[in-house]
């Protein structure tokens, strides 16, 4: 089979697969509620998971296939001793690199990424009090993230910060969030809760689209600018009028985006992962390691990826506890 002449990162229904997420450890230096169960998951046995050799050879196959960015997640992927090289290979090819954390170790990785032209990082902050901070994360980092913030705004990085919106939690700070864009350009986007294993999920503690909007429409009345969505876009955009930065919502739940969707994720473990709701996964590790082509197992994949959250396409399978705990905890799979 030719990579040049295959189109297999299109699915049944049309959607061009662009958007490569790449997961390289399960470990976390945080155990945040909605990622993690309190007594953290089994790890995979070190020698199940992608190497880094592995990871750019997976990478570059993708790439040849027409993906064009690729963003390097975890748990956290700056706790990966081979960060360093990871980074350097990945940047030898023609393709975005983006990365996600959450801040606490980004600050001596910094020249790192600047040497290799990393121009966005999305930073998982899900409160602007110490307290609260330490409730979710079970860790007392909340001054060193904000620290990290600070100084990659001073260095010209586009800084995006992910919010995990809990009701009775931080749907309080809201406000206070979006007022973070008022003098700086910071991005801020707030996600809709989302159903995994071991996270507790109720739709109770869900604060939909319709409920922010409503909190800063009142907050800021005929301020409220829609912003331009850019093709393929998980987020609606939006700012408020004269403030220098903006804010979006990832409304997977309640308003999701499936149509659209050119996203596919693969594992620290090296399986590919179709979309981020589905308990479908096949190794393309071993066939790698098996020195067979991994293009007929992508192509597998691509072919059974459903229409809306891995087949979870009404309220009732959402809803269903059972339905959660046959996909992975979000730690796992990769944020």
């Amino acid at each position: 089979m030719s990579i040049n002449s295959t189109n297999i990162l299109t699915d049944t229904f049309g959607r061009k697969h662009s958007y490569l997420r790449i997961s390289l450890t399960e470990k976390c230096n945080l155990r945040c509620t909605y990622c993690m169960p309190a007594e953290g998951i089994k790890l995979s046995p070190q020698q199940h998971l992608m190497s880094a050799d592995e990871i750019f050879d997976i990478a570059n196959t993708f790439v040849k296939l027409g993906v064009k960015k690729i963003r390097l997640t975890g748990g956290e992927p700056l706790v990966r001793k081979d960060f360093p090289l990871i980074i350097e290979k990945l940047s030898s090819l023609p393709v975005e690199i983006a990365i996600t954390t959450n801040g606490v170790l980004i600050e001596r990785f910094l020249p790192l990424l600047k040497k290799h032209n990393i121009q966005t990082i999305t930073i998982s902050l899900d409160s602007l009090q110490k307290e609260k901070f330490l409730k979710i994360t079970r860790r007392d980092e909340f001054d060193r993230v904000w620290r990290t913030i600070q100084l990659l705004i001073a260095e010209n990085i586009k800084v995006k910060l992910n919010i995990v919106l809990i009701k009775g939690f931080n749907d309080n700070e809201i406000i206070d969030f979006i007022n973070l864009t008022k003098d700086q350009n910071l991005i801020v986007r707030f996600i809709e809760f989302m159903p995994f294993d071991g996270n507790q999920w109720n739709k109770d503690k869900l604060v939909s689209h319709k409920e922010i909007i409503d909190k800063v429409d009142y907050e800021y009345p005929l301020e409220l600018q829609r912003g331009k969505d850019a093709p393929n876009d998980t987020s609606r955009n939006y700012s408020i009028k004269g403030f220098k930065g903006s804010f979006a919502i990832i409304s997977s739940v309640t308003n999701p985006f499936c149509d659209t969707c050119n996203r596919i994720r693969i594992t620290a473990d090296g399986k590919l992962k179709n979309c981020l709701f589905s308990q479908h996964e096949i190794s393309l590790l071993t066939p790698l390691r098996n020195k067979q082509s991994i293009l007929p197992f992508i192509e597998k994949s691509l072919l059974k990826k459903h229409a809306t959250r891995g087949g979870m396409d009404t309220p009732e399978k959402l809803e269903n506890p059972e339905l959660h705990s046959q996909n992975r905890s979000m730690t796992a799979i990769g944020g």
